[in-house]
């Protein structure tokens, strides 16, 4: 991935694309002709746009798991005593709560 998806331009993509939405209704709802089919365009492109930005932030979530899932791997298969230790407090701790219920 060369170019890095931020949450904020994400964000920024899909109030453009509810904007040109909004004015796409608007230009509907008295005027035919060639300001709609600009409207039109805007929006297209615009959700297109957040479509690309979503896709590529989901891939980079995927990317992220998978790496932390290979380093959450390597630690437990390095030290599965610890593993163990931790999985078991946490289940204790767990126990203890729903027992309170």
């Amino acid at each position: 991935m060369s170019q890095a998806v931020t949450t904020e331009k994400l964000v920024q993509d899909l109030k453009l694309v509810v904007t040109d939405a909004e004015e796409l209704l608007k230009a509907t709802a008295g005027q035919t002709g060639e300001r709609l089919q600009q409207v039109r365009a805007r929006a297209e492109a615009s959700l297109r746009s957040a479509k690309a930005g979503l896709e590529a932030a989901g891939e980079n979530a995927s990317v992220y798991a998978r790496e932390a899932a290979r380093q959450l791997d390597g630690q437990v298969r390095e030290h599965p005593w610890t593993a163990m230790g931790i999985a078991a407090g946490i289940g204790v701790i767990v126990g203890v709560l729903l027992a309170r219920k």
